[in-house]
């Protein structure tokens, strides 16, 4: 097995070199001087003087590159324009609130998904099967941006007032005032004295709720969180049922399934344990697929419901034409992808032995 963990590191570092090689040639595609397509009005002779010396675009462009390899692994990423913060920092800032939509949309895709898929396999043809397939249809053909704005509409307008609201907006109830984990636990008494990973963990709500027992935060996330993440989740959740099923229905269909049958093993062992099992492949693909496009940033959702992520700063950088904005949050879900498909090669290698082994 470490044979084959490092075969897998080893591959992810050529790609990790192409992905730094397309986006600093997409941002040295930019037309025109890249002072002034990137600084617009604020450029001026001594701000392009300093910008391109920092930066390196008086070097050959070999050397360019060098500095921008050496520059991503130092985490200086640029400045934003349009915020007036480095690019690092501002991501930073956000990407936690990306990760727990993303995290908490497939969670609900899968603990629905993958169930539904396996009982319409199981009751194949049957009334059950027919239904989930015609639910997972119009799951997959519902747009996001619709589905969100239906959801906020019948939640937060129609509903208000009553138990089954819940809020169109925000991450947080207005006001509310949360002490970090850092600070409760007395590690450190601010941001300035805290680390960037204890600052970083702290802007996630489920896990700064949870150290810090705090039941009142923890419910209000949750809240927050029901309506974005059923808008964004639901194509995931759709596509995982068919491929749970496709994939399933196929291996109930194998001699060595028949064969445990004959051995007279409950059916429940028989579905579970020699199906479910054997099928995962491709719903682990798919799971991770679908996880890297929701890091990628939910831009529709994030948008609709006021959530400042990945998806809503990329929105805002294009619109503002912040190319350093845009081309760092372009390298970081680039990057995302890369980790969250090198987790799935190393997940393949403990669901089948045999690729380990080949």
């Amino acid at each position: 097995m470490t044979r084959f963990l490092l075969r897998r590191l080893a591959l992810a570092i050529p790609v990790l070199l192409g992905i730094l090689l397309v986006t600093f040639a997409l941002g040295r595609s930019i037309p025109g001087d890249p002072c002034r397509a990137i600084l617009g009005e604020k450029a001026t002779e001594a701000t392009c003087n300093d910008f391109i010396s920092r930066y390196g675009y008086d070097q050959p462009i070999a050397t360019q590159f060098l500095l921008y390899i050496e520059r991503f692994f130092r985490g200086d990423l640029g400045d934003s324009l349009r915020f007036g913060r480095p690019v690092t920092s501002l991501l930073a800032e956000r990407m936690p609130i990306t990760i727990e939509l993303a995290i908490t949309a497939l969670f609900l895709a899968v603990i629905v998904g993958v169930p539904l898929g396996v009982l319409s396999a199981y009751r194949h043809n049957s009334a059950i099967d027919v239904g989930t397939m015609i639910g997972a249809n119009i799951g997959v053909s519902m747009p996001v941006f619709w589905l969100g704005l239906m959801l906020a509409f019948i939640f937060g307008v129609i509903l208000k007032d009553t138990p089954f609201a819940l809020p169109p907006s925000g991450r947080l109830t207005a006001g509310a005032n949360y002490t970090p984990f850092y600070t409760a636990w007395g590690i450190a008494t601010s941001e300035e004295t805290a680390g960037s990973v204890l600052i970083f963990l702290s802007r996630f709500n489920f896990i700064n709720a949870l150290f810090t027992f705090n039941g009142t935060q923890f419910i209000d996330a949750l809240r927050h969180i029901i309506l974005p993440a059923i808008a964004v989740g639901t194509i995931p959740l759709s596509i995982i049922a068919r491929i749970t099923r496709a994939s399933v229905l196929e291996i109930l269909g194998q001699d060595y399934v028949r064969t445990a049958r004959s051995k007279g093993l409950t059916e429940r062992r028989v579905v579970l344990y020699h199906a479910v099992s054997n099928a995962l492949l491709p719903v682990v693909t798919i799971i991770g697929l679908n996880f890297g496009a929701l890091i990628a940033g939910a831009v529709l959702t994030e948008t609709i419901f006021g959530f400042a992520g990945i998806g809503k700063t990329l929105f805002e950088g294009i619109t503002a034409r912040d190319y350093s904005l845009v081309q760092g949050v372009t390298l970081t879900t680039a990057v995302a992808f890369l980790i969250i498909n090198l987790a799935v090669d190393i997940l393949y290698g403990y669901l089948d032995p045999r690729i380990r082994l080949s």
